[in-house]
């Protein structure tokens, strides 16, 4: 028959046999904590550790700058949209136009409510297609006998002309 191995540590030299393994020699009469809490601390109800709050993310300079360009393209499209909803490709015939502009080479005609004040010229007709100032004056003769004025306009994917009189109130 064989003997038992001693308890504790045959290896470790000068510490008591009766020494359970795996504690601090050292710890000198302190109590043993429970698991999850630090000696010294009073033992707190509820789960060992708080969760922690998520951090926070700050935004990057890159991030902001590509919301104020979306911002600012954005801005920019509605702006035009806008401006132009009263430019002359969007007269019928009977709009009132109201010209922006002295220069005969660019009247920047726009459409103008007819009670309105600016309100200068009525539209006869509106002929789409591309057309010189003799085939302008002919055409307009042929769709409009009264009118006096012809307007055309090329270019940005519509070509029209206008025939227009002056407007009386």
């Amino acid at each position: 028959m064989t003997t038992p191995p001693p308890q504790g540590n045959p290896f470790a030299q000068g510490q008591p046999q009766g020494q359970p393994q795996g504690q601090n020699p050292f710890a000198q009469g302190q109590p043993q904590a429970p698991y999850g809490q630090q000696p010294g601390f009073p033992q707190q109800g509820g789960a060992p550790f708080a969760p922690a709050p998520a951090p926070r993310r700050k935004l990057s300079f890159k991030t902001i700058k590509n919301i104020v360009i979306v911002i600012a393209v954005g801005t920019a499209v509605i702006g035009g949209f806008i401006a132009s909803r009263d430019d002359a490709n969007t007269a019928a015939v009977g709009d009132c136009m109201h010209r922006g502009s002295s220069d005969d080479n660019n009247p920047d005609l726009e459409v103008v409510d007819c009670k309105d004040s600016k309100a200068e010229f009525v539209v006869l007709a509106k002929v789409e297609g591309s057309f010189t100032s003799l085939t302008a004056e002919s055409k307009c003769a042929a769709e409009a006998k009264d009118f006096q004025y012809s307007y055309t306009e090329s270019g940005d994917g519509s070509d029209f002309l206008l025939c227009l009189k002056d407007y009386t109130k």
